[in-house]
């Protein structure tokens, strides 16, 4: 395996963990344990760490090492509130751009948010929920804007899976697709934008009163 193979594959490994809550946030990744873990080096999980620490999901503070990002409540509301300014803009561009073929794209993303959600499998729907919300997203001409948003998106990985664990929130995720696929085949981008608001602000709620004494 090259070093550049080895490299993405821990990303997508560190990733997971974090997903799945093996890697919690304010927890210090210890390379030496996920290296032996994956079969690698150290080498390519430090490069790895490297990338997730641009993208935000993990800190190093010196002579201590890395750890998953912890962030504060303010943090989150910041993120959140650029998000819901840069998806606005993205989703009016996108919708009339929506062919049937990328809408078959979100579709299936949906449905597999559904078979995921009826398993209790929330790396699976995390991975699908994020299909889901590019395949709307993703039309030409926008490329910084989404670059924006995918950044925003990974900066906050660890805190989506949070209340995904509840099944409360994946049923009502379920339930905003439903209203966003509406939206979508009434071709309405005002009610698009609601809807996708009020799925962003739901989540936002969640992790308030998990984080917020």
């Amino acid at each position: 395996m090259s070093l550049a193979t080895a490299q993405q594959h821990a990303v997508e490994a560190l990733r997971a963990l974090i997903v799945r809550g093996a890697l919690r946030p304010g927890a210090r990744v210890n390379q030496e344990d996920v290296a032996a873990e994956l079969g690698l080096s150290v080498a390519p999980i430090r490069e790895a760490l490297r990338v997730l620490e641009q993208e935000g999901q993990v800190t190093y503070l010196p002579r201590r090492g890395y750890f998953v990002t912890e962030l504060r409540m303010a943090d989150l509301e910041e993120i959140y509130g650029l998000r819901a300014l840069l998806e606005a803009r993205a989703a009016r561009h996108a919708l009339p751009a929506l062919d049937a073929e990328a809408l078959e794209r979100v579709r299936d993303a949906a449905r597999a948010c559904v078979d995921a959600a009826q398993a209790g499998d929330v790396a699976a729907e995390l991975a699908a929920n994020r299909r889901f919300h590019f395949g709307l997203l993703d039309a030409p001409g926008q490329p910084h804007a989404l670059r924006v948003i995918r950044l925003l998106w990974d900066s906050t990985e660890a805190y989506r899976a949070m209340y995904y664990n509840s099944p409360e929130e994946r049923r009502a995720s379920l339930d905003a697709h439903d209203a966003i696929l509406a939206a979508v085949d009434a071709r309405d981008a005002d009610v698009l934008i609601r809807e996708l608001d009020a799925h962003r602000e739901r989540a936002l709620d969640v992790l308030r009163g998990l984080l917020v004494d």
